[in-house]
């Protein structure tokens, strides 16, 4: 009997998955959002600060950012296990792309809330 013995990271069908439904976020988003903008009765600054206070905007904006930030970690990471063979550049890049995620997050996050 011959064993065999998988190697790898095993991540291909739940990345490909975790790529698809924060994709799927996105564009509900990007269409309820244009949506919303469009059905102001004008686009002023007034306006555009009352749709942006209103919670469900915030809450959904950071749903939005969270898909986006994950998504872009996904992509990255897989690009990054696929092409860079040398351990210690990919690490060195993963926790570059990583603190990069994470000061957008903040810097979104802090951004939004200052409404």
């Amino acid at each position: 009997m011959v064993k065999r013995e998988v190697v790898g990271a095993h991540y291909g069908l739940r990345d490909w998955l975790a790529q698809r439904v924060t994709a799927v976020i996105m564009v509900v988003y990007t269409v309820v959002i244009l949506l919303a903008i469009a059905g102001l009765p004008r686009v002023d600054y007034s306006q555009w600060k009352m749709l942006w206070q209103m919670p469900v905007v915030k809450y959904a904006t950071v749903l939005f950012l969270a898909s986006l930030l994950f998504h872009a970690w996904v992509g990255m990471r897989n690009i990054f296990m696929d092409y860079i063979k040398h351990a210690g550049l990919r690490l060195t890049l993963y926790v570059l792309t990583l603190g990069a995620l994470l000061l957008y997050a903040f810097w979104s996050i802090r951004i939004l809330w200052s409404v």
